[in-house]
């Protein structure tokens, strides 16, 4: 637990004021209209960097040209089949990545816009898989203010300068518009879910606005944060001795980003909600045959504001008004015609023309008097279509239907709750942001990392079922027709007892889809007849539709990895759902306790070896849950054989056991345990010499998948010595007495020999091998004891090995790397170079960094670990690092290129805050060593039933209380 130690950086290194006047703080201190007091900031004016990429060197590259040529023949065959490959290095975006990014709009699972620092709406991602990741510049704000006596008036798009993409002045699109703002006196604060922009004094300098951006990602809450929609609030100070007439337009061009504006057949039309809130619909047809798209964009009219809206404007002369002909009717006018409510639906689009729309609210602000406009968006595309696979009805669509018009009923549902979700967000932050124990660059990081599960590509479904199979309306049955899936006689499994072989198949499933489905073969073991179920694809066959049901969940590794809930990377990344949306944590892991017992037989290449291999092999991990077709297609990466792996299946008895821990829920303990103890079981055959440990096998065998390990690893080998651990504590609490007593027999044997392989007297080596790399420090080498600190279980080692080893992680690769300003690097040799072995050992990993950091907080050395963790902050996002900040990569080099922007694995730093504050569940758990409570005596490794306890608590299952789930019982 932290202590009382002051850290690094614990004084207000960035406060409001110097970035926003302390007259402007104080003009702005209601309604939550100032800034917060912890947030990241730019001012608007900041120049956004091209960030720069990672290159491999000479050596590298030799290394790994077959698997390049490989990788090259491989994307070009996915390409052919008009798909993107998960993993492909050669095709770079047109536009240069930049450090302009801000918080990202809406909650999870339903497409996501991001919007940078200045303004600009980028990185599109409604449609799966797809990021468009350019600007698309007529959405905007802009403001026309008027005084009384009309000696003074401003006009400007509420964004600085010239941006990319803009023409002449003088043609009849955009760049017409009066982009006058500089951004000095402007400034941007992050505190995701939240930004605020300030504008103090620009355009107008006796009038001050807050404009504060709301989205519904709220802890706990799992309708509300799965809306795809975002306010913007503005408040207006008028310091002026005359009234003013202020109109704030909104703009939004139909378009789902990139040059998806121009492919025609699009729509527009006005309405009037209840409540005064009146808008524009935009309905995007897209290509391909995906899914459309809706757009609401509206406002609130009140007592003293008056709403209007112009249904649709072109950027070129054509059928409708020009965006010229908009910015000359607001400077003139402030507003549109009422009669545009009565226009009705637009033609349809020509290809090549873009349409767009706009809403005005105008408003009267007297001399040194406040007002209040608050603008809404909100984007419905119920149904997702993969390319391989079914299409699936998003998360939302269970309380607002699948029709077009749901995203009317979107944004006036979120422009009349969105104090509430303040009021849930402030009550959620405020215990971490008023804690003066942490620094002022933590509390805000610790937030906007989370950024991630908006922008990080996620799904969040509804149904288990393929859209065609599920309800059409909000009011269909949800029921699931049992008849889609076809069953197979029991077979008895070469081991001990019988097995239940699964074949999952949809009949409106596309039948090249249908028989890849029927090649996924799950078997699940029968402990005893009659007990549990017989496969664990059958629980959700039998769970009934209850209030309780959070859908399913997908995440991407990455945006440049587009591989679904990638296993060894949510190893670090799951102690932000674990914490925040605890049963979308245990939804994860009972989909990869389902594929545990599954197979899939159908040949696949793997690329950097070149050898053939089975897609999943039966107790293996997958590595991810699918890129095309999630869920029937498992194992998208293909780099390497992840069914010889030796970190993902102690990743999965680790965090499966961390979450029983943590939330109490006996019933999820129970159905995952016997996918629990057939990871174990498959394990057992890398135990080369029958010690207990298991080995590496000469070849990238774990999550660096470029980084070679041979005999015993550190990382591989603390894992194992962790799950042996965990394996026999939940095995001891669901009455498998046998199998724990095994586990711990195993533990006992396996610790020995780790520690006489690899303890040096200060750390464990990187592996027992004789290469030049096999006595480097590793960053992560207790990966392991950092989850067994985690779940409340005995420390792995001494507490002096542990503390040494941290302590010279700490001394080597955090602070012999620019003096501790990059975090920790993956490998250093003990003559204090960077291990450039390969490119992952010379590279920072920033979520391995937070992890690190978090070991070290379970450790008592708080003081390392924040100056550790800081180290990621000061070179990612602070004003004099590479500017990373809302796209942290996977890695960066010492000299701060980067390798894939937006990644999972840095939500570690959640783990932190779960070393800070671990839940009672745990803290209040019996300190009896658990270990101690089982008797070791001999048990046979071949024998798999559990013992008839399980059955017991599988009838009564109910949860332990004082957990981090928020459970009715």
């Amino acid at each position: 637990m932290v202590s009382g130690t002051i850290f690094q950086c614990r004084k207000n290194s960035w406060p409001p004021e110097e970035y926003v006047s302390r007259a402007t703080l104080q003009l702005l201190d209601y309604d939550s209209a100032a800034p917060p007091l912890h947030a990241w900031r730019r001012r608007l004016n900041s120049h956004a960097n091209i960030l720069k990429e990672f290159s491999v060197t000479f050596m590298e590259a030799i290394k790994m040209v077959r698997l390049g040529i490989r990788l090259w023949s491989y994307i070009r065959e996915e390409a052919s089949h008009g798909r993107k490959a998960p993993i492909d290095p050669f095709t770079k975006e047109s536009s240069k990545p930049s450090a302009s990014q801000g918080v990202p709009l809406g909650g999870m699972g339903s497409g996501s816009i991001s919007r940078g620092f200045r303004g600009e709406f980028r990185h599109w991602q409604i449609i799966p898989n797809i990021c468009e990741v350019s600007p698309v510049m007529a959405n905007q704000f802009s403001i026309f203010i008027s005084r009384d006596g009309g000696t003074k008036s401003y006009a400007s798009v509420l964004a600085p300068g010239q941006h990319e993409g803009l023409g002449k002045s003088s043609d009849q699109g955009i760049s017409s518009w009066g982009w006058n703002l500089s951004g000095q006196h402007s400034s941007y604060h992050a505190l995701f879910p939240r930004a605020w922009t300030i504008y103090d004094g620009e355009p107008d300098p006796e009038l001050k606005v807050s404009c504060r951006q709301i989205s519904p990602f709220i802890p706990h809450n799992y309708r509300d944060s799965s809306l795809p929609t975002a306010v913007f609030v503005y408040t207006l100070v008028n310091t002026g001795r005359e009234r003013a007439k202020v109109s704030l337009l909104f703009t939004w061009a139909n378009s789902v980003g990139g040059v998806t504006h121009l492919s025609g057949d699009h729509v527009n039309e006005p309405f009037i909600g209840d409540g005064g809130i009146s808008g524009v619909l935009l309905h995007h047809k897209t290509a391909k045959d995906n899914p459309p798209v809706t757009f609401a964009i509206a406002a609130c009219e009140t007592q003293n504001v008056n709403v209007t809206v112009l249904p649709y404007f072109g950027l070129s002369e054509g059928n409708y008004v020009t965006a010229k002909g908009v910015w000359s009717k607001m400077t003139q006018d402030g507003q549109f015609d009422r009669e545009n409510f009565n226009a009705g639906r637009s033609m349809p689009s020509s290809p090549g023309e873009t349409l767009c729309a706009a809403v005005s609210a105008s408003t009267w602000v007297e001399p040194q008097g406040k007002s209040t406009v608050a603008f809404g968006v909100a984007w419905s595309s119920p149904k997702i279509k993969f390319l391989k696979g079914s299409s699936y009805y998003r998360r939302y669509t269970k309380f607002y239907g699948t029709s077009e018009r749901a995203a009317e009923d979107l944004v006036h549902y979120a422009l009349t709750n969105y104090k509430r979700w303040e009021e849930e967000i402030e009550k959620w932050q405020c215990p971490i942001l008023n804690d003066d124990r942490l620094p002022e660059w933590y509390k805000f990081t610790l937030f906007n990392e989370l950024y991630f599960l908006v922008a990080g590509g996620t799904v969040w479904i509804d149904s288990p079922l393929p859209a065609e199979t599920s309800r059409s309306s909000r009011h269909q049955s949800r029921k699931i027709d049992k008849t889609d899936i076809s069953m197979k006689a029991a077979k008895v499994n070469c081991r001990e007892g019988a097995v239940v072989e699964t074949y999952l198949g949809t009949t409106d499933i596309a039948s090249e889809s249908h028989e890849k489905a029927h090649a996924l073969k799950c078997e699940g073991a029968l402990p005893l007849k009659g007990a549990l179920h017989s496969c664990p694809l059958m629980d959700f066959l039998n769970d009934d539709d209850d209030d309780d049901d959070v859908g399913r969940f997908l995440y991407l590794e990455g945006v440049e990895y587009m591989m679904w809930c990638t296993y060894d990377v949510h190893f670090y990344a799951s102690f932000a759902l674990l914490d925040l949306f605890p049963k979308i944590e245990l939804s994860i892991q009972r989909e990869f306790a389902k594929a545990v017992l599954c197979e899939d037989g159908r040949k696949v290449r793997f690329l950097a070896e070149g050898n053939w291999g089975i897609r999943k092999v039966r107790g293996a991990i997958p590595h991810d849950l699918g890129t095309h077709d999630p869920w029937n297609e498992l194992n998208a990466y293909n780099i390497h054989d992840t069914s010889k792996w030796k970190d993902l299946n102690p990743k999965f008895v680790l965090q499966v056991y961390r979450d029983f821990a943590a939330t109490g829920d006996m019933s999820f303990g129970v159905d995952v345990w016997p996918s629990v103890r057939a990871a174990m079981e498959y394990m057992e055959q890398f135990d080369r010499d029958n010690d207990g440990l298991i080995e590496n096998d000469g070849f990238p065998d774990q999550t660096y998948d470029t980084w070679t390990v041979h005999g015993v690893s550190a990382y591989c080998g603390c894992l194992w010595l962790a799950a042996l651990q965990a394996a026999a504590a939940m095995a001891f609490q669901l009455g498998d007495k046998e199998f724990a007593e095994k586990c711990k027999t195993n533990f006992l044997k396996a610790k020995y020999i780790f520690e006489a392989k690899l303890w040096n007297g200060s750390y464990f080596n990187y592996d027992s091998g004789s290469s030049s790399n096999s006595k480097s420090i590793q960053a992560d080498q207790l990966a392991g004891q950092w989850y067994a600190a985690s779940s409340g279980l005995p420390n792995l080692f001494d507490d002096y090995k542990i503390r040494s080893a941290l302590q010279k992680i700490f001394d080597f690769n955090v602070m012999k790397v620019r003096g501790g300003r990059m975090g920790a690097v993956n490998g250093m040799h003990p003559n204090g170079k960077v291990d450039e072995t390969c490119m992952q050992s010379r590279e920072i990993w920033t979520g391995v960094t937070y992890a690190v950091a978090a070991t070290m907080i379970h450790a008592g050395m708080e003081e390392q670990a924040f100056i550790t963790a800081q180290g990621i902050f000061i070179a990612g996002c602070s004003e004099e690092g590479y500017g990373y900040s809302f796209q942290t990569p996977e890695a960066w080099t010492v000299d701060g290129h980067f390798r894939s922007l937006i990644y999972m694995r840095p939500l570690a730093i959640w783990g932190m805050q779960w070393a800070l504050s671990m839940p009672r569940a745990i803290l209040e758990a019996p300190k009896i060593n658990i270990m101690d409570r089982i008797d070791v005596s001999p048990v046979s490794s071949r024998s798999s039933r559990l013992d008839t306890s399980v059955k017991k608590i599988a009838t009564k299952a109910k949860c332990f209380g004082n957990s981090v789930l928020h459970c009715a019982c």
